[in-house]
């Protein structure tokens, strides 16, 4: 069983409701616009999908899947799809271990949820399974934080990090990649590297330290 104080354990379970009502819209509208416009349409897999707001440029073109390894999150995810007046196919999952066939996705995205897996072994489990899903030259767009992020440039790789709901204090584990890191995980995994950038809203000259690294690859 996984508990408070289990690194692993991220936290969603608890702040689910509170999340559903502060990060209402993606935080990545203009990158996942563009990703939405340049594949068109298909067969598409959302890893980590919370409450649902990063299907929305998907909406209407694409035929939606969700996983999710919160319970609490999956119920407002519903509340979202039905909200906006889409149609997802919702499981409560693992990244580690997606319950699809090999090769059935166009498609995918992950956004900001392939931090929160404790352990390399874990992490390179995560990116062999995205690869797994996809059909061979698809692709996926994936967002993580950034370890050069200003805020974290005395604490380390692995941080906890706080959300705060009305009676309460939730901590949440986070690893923090470098853009190297994420894109040799990837290669290893049998991908290969399009773009990796900064978040749209980042406009310094240098991307070592914007706060989220985006990526997109193919899988081969």
């Amino acid at each position: 069983m996984v508990t408070r104080k289990d690194k692993r354990y991220s936290g969603y379970e608890e702040i689910a409701e509170s999340w559903y009502r502060l990060r209402h819209r993606t935080r990545f509208k203009k990158e996942l616009d563009d990703i939405a416009a340049r594949w068109g349409s298909g067969k598409l897999l959302n890893i980590g999908c919370a409450h649902g707001p990063d299907f929305l440029p998907f909406k209407g073109a694409f035929e939606l899947y969700g996983v999710d390894s919160s319970i609490q999150m999956m119920k407002q995810a519903l509340r979202y799809a039905s909200k906006y007046e889409f149609n997802p196919y919702l499981v409560t999952a693992d990244a580690l271990s997606l319950p699809f066939a090999d090769h059935v996705f166009d498609h995918a995205i992950s956004i900001a949820a392939y931090h929160h897996i404790e352990g390399k072994s874990r992490r390179e489990r995560a990116f062999a399974e995205l690869r797994r899903v996809l059909k061979p030259g698809g692709e996926a767009f994936i967002t993580v934080w950034n370890r050069w992020q200003k805020q974290f440039w005395n604490r380390g790789k692995e941080v906890m990090v706080p959300w705060h709901t009305d009676n309460r204090t939730v901590q949440r584990y986070y690893y923090l990649f470098t853009y190297p890191e994420i894109a040799g995980l990837l290669k290893k995994s049998g991908f290969s590297i399009l773009k990796v950038f900064p978040e749209y809203g980042y406009r310094f000259p240098v991307k070592l330290f914007s706060r989220n690294i985006c990526i997109l690859a193919r899988a081969g």
